[in-house]
């Protein structure tokens, strides 16, 4: 296994124990202090499970070999995983509000929680910054959205807890025990949001689009760089989880030998690697100098980033 799938199993692991622990203590004194806001951010804490373990899956994916069925690897396997922890995320937030709602129609008393459930917010911060921190670092380290996704979705999860501490401090100080629902309706909005962000981050990897359109102008820098290589146009770059896919046309002195033109493709990839960082494949495609084709309707050009 690679050393980059190691890692991501290895913070992965580190997340689902952390959070599993943080889900049962929160839920079950939720329950107990009579929070609802504070079995809320358990829930919240449950999802973050069940997405650790979708990264752990699916980094075993990421190991196997391309084969005849996916000739380019598992690597997409990488953004389809965060677009379902999307799903997962935007989901609980919908329970949340769904049920907060039923007890503001119903208007029932409540009694006042328990100091209990502000101690146990205080712990979720703490404990969620340590891993969103780790997450985050590791994700940027490797390039993983997958990562970067789940340390982003516990920076969020601070700022539940921390409404949620705002809403029981209120409770306590002001003796509305409505306020903890609120508080609780006010928190499913945060999860949904981070849902729909995350949904909609991963459309330009799907879609096979970048999001750093500057790479096209270090690639075509790359290309003027190599002695022959003319006119690189066509350009068509895509990402397979961490990795860059490039396709481009350059052309070349129609009269010199293709051993020579191949020689300048070759030359052509050298100098894109040294300027690109995580290259998984580059193919070039070789014209003659002043080669039009009036049906090349797809890739970037200089032009058309000028």
């Amino acid at each position: 296994m690679e050393n980059r799938e190691k890692e991501i199993i290895k913070v992965s692991w580190i997340a689902v124990i952390g959070n599993l622990i943080l889900a049962i203590l929160k839920i079950s004194i939720g329950i107990i202090s009579g929070s609802l806001a504070v079995v809320g951010d358990g829930i919240d804490t449950a999802t973050d499970i069940l997405t650790s373990c979708i990264t752990l899956f699916t980094a075993k994916i990421l190991t196997k070999p391309p084969d005849i069925k996916y000739p380019y690897g598992y690597r997409k396997a990488e953004t389809i995983a965060t677009k379902l922890l999307s799903f997962i995320i935007f989901f609980a937030g919908a329970q949340l509000a769904i049920s907060t709602i039923v007890q503001l129609v119903k208007g029932a008393s409540k009694p006042i929680p328990e100091y209990s459930a502000i101690y146990i917010t205080v712990f979720s911060i703490f404990l969620k910054f340590f891993l969103g921190y780790i997450l985050l670092k590791t994700g940027k380290k490797l390039k993983s959205s997958m990562l970067i996704a789940n340390g982003k979705n516990m920076q969020n999860d601070i700022l539940i807890s921390v409404t949620v501490l705002l809403g029981l401090f209120f409770t306590f100080v002001l003796h509305l025990q409505i306020l903890d629902t609120i508080t609780a309706f006010i928190v499913s909005f945060f999860i949904m949001r981070v849902g729909y962000k995350l949904f909609i981050e991963t459309y330009t990897e799907l879609m096979d689009g970048i999001d750093d359109a500057s790479l096209y102008n270090e690639i075509f820098e790359a290309v003027k760089k190599v002695d022959g290589a003319k006119n690189p146009h066509r350009a068509r770059l895509r990402k397979l989880g961490n990795l860059y896919n490039l396709v481009i046309d350059i052309e070349v002195d129609g009269n010199m030998p293709v051993k020579k033109a191949h020689e300048i493709a070759s030359n052509v990839e050298n100098s894109i690697k040294k300027s690109i960082e995580n290259i998984y494949d580059i193919i070039v495609h070789i014209e003659p100098v002043g080669n039009i084709e009036n049906n090349e309707k797809f890739g970037i050009s200089g032009k058309d980033i000028e």
